[in-house]
């Protein structure tokens, strides 16, 4: 079974009924044993209630006291339901009532006892919606003639039973290894496991890639029957491809590399053009056309919506597509290419005066690095006849165009941070942002060209009144903007943030331009950036905080990187190639779908009634899985980021460094180091010289005879101690650093 019960009561919806072959094609149950196992599930949830058959159809039923929740366990045992609505009480799972489900699995709770001002509804897991954890990292012990598995996440409260398969686990004992779960636990029966790979002798004997890809649950690699598809696929151009679609082979194009990209990651989805039309230019983004080659539900198709996204895993990556795909329709200089082509036409202050696409054939022209255009734009000396055309262009493009519309993105409350962190994608990636690279500057510039066309297309899908898949970002939470507010009150910077509902991308803005003046800006920049919240696909336009967008926006520039472009890239050709361009076939005024010409006079479905339904049902169902598994991505990737910074300090025990204070609780106070943008803890316990009291409105540690006080903002100079490498935690001493409490703040004492 290859679908969770959170999917399949996911196609329920508006009380409608579904009948079960609905449910096996939108499941994909392809064989007899699927069918089998999907119908149990049903008969099940009929018994439980939270399913009704009527007329050999299913409908679900909603009882008030089942709710849908996130388990959330300590490593001490509590445990906790936490629903998806933030203001919702969290509700208290006895062990008793757990009925073997674990930490992060996705439940459904009945409330057996409510809960008073003081103690939170308590419930009882009546049915696992979701499991998160079907492989995990272990350590293997045995005990007689059994071997079990012992997890590392301390918040997963069982051990597992491990099979043999006729292997020889006396090797495997007290080594890191990587279980798949062969079941769950069942009553008193304890989970089943299997290894699938040793990673070493412990967390630090093993590569950390590994580690990553195993406690994701990253695929890394493609089967070869995998392959074996993607080679039978029909690669060649022939003359109907070419008479149905606009043949730009003629139209100068270039594309663009990223120096810190690795050669073995090269795939080139994009190509540019820009021509001067009299006082306007016409900029061109042309995106290979993955979707001809991948139909909608193909068995390719279905394994590049269950990865979601490609994960970037420093020198290997768990990829969207194969790699006989990227190969065949990356945008190769000298080949002719299929492409989505989309063109804006912008006015000499950057304003967007037009937009059209259309389906393509292309034929890039040349491959160039930013550092090779960088040294272009540079030079004085006399170029060769063949490059002349592509600096007046980089001219254009760089020093006019995008300059122009970053300026635009500025004025309307858009913000951007100094960093060389590599963002692989030619937007703004999973963080939601720009980012400005001193090394690559016109990577961002280039950018910001990408995002407006992107812009434009939510513009027109909106107008079209079409299905998409709209990305949005949602504004920072307040509570996670309190100690760094605190934090920025304490280095004597103003801020104008008073409550939530003034939260707004000018306040970022204001702040990154005053961290620039301070000599903790590259730390105060990574907390800032830290507080911002992950990018969410929706079936709806909605605001997006880090680029100033009051609605609407949409991902499409990397159809082999992420599926929700896919299905963008999908949805366009659908309007060019099903879209009703008339009200009635008997109208004789007909609009061009494929240009911003025809909004506002659109009153009437574009796509065929039963078509667009279906469409708007799949988009609805999608969004979920899409946002969690680029949830997974963005985690694998900062965990990684983390392990490779613990294993640097790890190496750096005993070795002095300079640093910010950037948090104080009561155990102990938090230390940024610059050099790394690390995090250490500073324990109350290591303070040696006096007895520390907490100041939590001073938000400080006091000594109670020497009155010295560790404050949210001082600098301290520290000590590594420790650093446990697979938890990413680093213990720290103080060494120099703290201020003696002055006659003026004595009060703080008789707090």
């Amino acid at each position: 079974m290859d679908f969770s019960i959170a999917t399949l009561l996911s196609l329920f919806s508006d009380d409608k009924l579904v009948a079960g072959k609905v449910l096996e094609k939108k499941l994909g149950c392809d064989d007899d044993q699927d069918i089998e196992s999907l119908q149990i599930i049903l008969d099940v949830l009929e018994r439980l209630g939270i399913l009704v058959k009527e007329r050999g159809k299913y409908r679900r039923v909603t009882e008030e006291n089942l709710i849908e929740a996130k388990l959330r366990c300590s490593s001490k045992g509590f445990c906790f339901a936490i629903q998806d609505d933030e203001d919702a009480d969290d509700i208290y799972i006895r062990e008793a009532h757990l009925s073997n489900a674990w930490n992060g699995d996705r439940v459904m709770v009945r409330i057996i006892k409510d809960g008073t001002r003081r103690r939170s509804p308590e419930g009882e897991v009546c049915l696992i919606l979701d499991r998160a954890n079907p492989s995990l990292l272990a350590q293997v012990k045995q005990t007689n003639d059994e071997f079990h598995a012992v997890p590392l996440d301390d918040r997963l409260l069982f051990e597992l039973m491990l099979k043999a398969n006729g292997e020889d686990l006396t090797q495997a004992v007290d080594h890191l290894v990587h279980v798949s779960v062969v079941r769950y636990a069942i009553g008193e029966n304890p989970p089943i496991g299997k290894i699938t790979k040793v990673l070493g002798s412990d967390a630090e004997a093993a590569a950390d890639t590994d580690i990553v890809s195993c406690k994701h649950d990253l695929p890394l690699h493609w089967p070869e029957e995998t392959f074996a598809l993607a080679e039978k696929l029909r690669w060649g151009l022939d003359s109907v491809d070419l008479k149905q679609r606009r043949d730009l082979r003629d139209l100068l194009t270039m594309t663009f590399v990223d120096d810190r990209l690795q050669p073995h990651h090269l795939f080139i989805e994009n190509a540019f053009s820009l021509e001067k039309k009299d006082d306007n230019w016409l900029f061109g983004l042309h995106i290979t056309d993955i979707a001809h080659y991948i139909p909608s539900d193909s068995p390719l198709d279905r394994a590049a919506k269950k990865r979601g996204t490609t994960v970037y895993l420093g020198d290997q990556i768990c990829s969207l597509l194969p790699d006989t795909v990227k190969q065949k329709t990356s945008l190769v200089p000298g080949q002719d290419r299929l492409a989505l082509s989309f063109f804006l036409t912008l006015g000499e202050n950057g304003s967007v005066l037009g937009f059209n696409y259309d389906a393509s054939v292309i034929q890039v022209d040349r491959q160039f690095s930013f550092s090779e255009v960088q040294a272009l734009l540079a030079s004085s000396d006399s170029l060769a006849d063949e490059l002349i055309p592509f600096q007046s262009r980089f001219q254009d493009l760089f020093f006019t165009l995008s300059a122009l519309i970053k300026s635009q993105r500025l004025q309307r409350g858009g913000f951007e941070m100094p960093s060389d962190t590599f963002i692989p994608f030619l937007d703004e990636g999973r963080l939601g942002m720009l980012l400005l690279s001193e090394s690559f500057p016109l990577s961002a510039l280039l950018k910001e060209l990408v995002i407006l066309t992107q812009k434009c297309v939510a513009e027109h899908l909106s107008a079209l009144a079409v299905p998409a898949i709209y990305c949005s970002q949602p504004k920072p939470d307040w509570e996670e903007l309190t100690d760094l507010l605190k934090l920025v009150t304490n280095l004597g910077l103003e801020q104008t943030f008073d409550t939530e509902a003034d939260v707004k991308p000018q306040d970022y803005a204001l702040l990154t331009q005053a961290f620039a003046k301070l000599p903790s800006s590259r730390i105060l920049y990574h907390l800032l950036e830290e507080t911002l919240k992950t990018e969410k696909f929706s079936s709806h336009p909605a605001p997006h905080f880090g680029l100033a967008y009051e609605a609407g926006y949409v991902h499409i520039v990397s159809p082999g990187q992420r599926y929700a472009d896919l299905v963008s890239q999908r949805i366009l050709k659908l309007i060019l190639e099903e879209g009703r361009d008339r009200r009635t076939k008997q109208s004789k005024v007909s609009v061009n779908l494929s240009s911003s010409e025809c909004h506002g006079q659109i009153n009437w479905s574009v796509l065929p009634p039963s078509l667009d339904d279906s469409l708007a049902d799949n988009l609805h169902h999608l969004v979920s899985q899409l946002n969690e598994r680029e949830k997974i991505a963005e985690d694998a990737e900062k965990d990684l980021r983390g392990l490779k910074k613990s294993e640097k300090m790890k190496e750096r025990t005993g070795q002095i460094f300079r640093g910010l204070i950037t948090g104080v609780q009561s155990y102990g106070f938090f230390v940024e180091l610059e050099e790394l943008l690390v995090e250490g803890l500073v324990h109350v316990s290591s303070l040696k010289d006096d007895w520390y009291e907490f100041r939590a409105r001073h938000s400080c540690l006091i000594g109670r005879k020497n009155h010295t006080a560790y404050r949210l903002g001082s600098e301290v100079e520290v000590q590594v101690k420790s650093v446990d490498y697979y938890r990413q935690q680093i213990d720290l001493v103080t060494v120099a650093g703290g201020t003696v409490v002055t006659a003026s703040e004595e009060d703080w004492q008789d707090e």
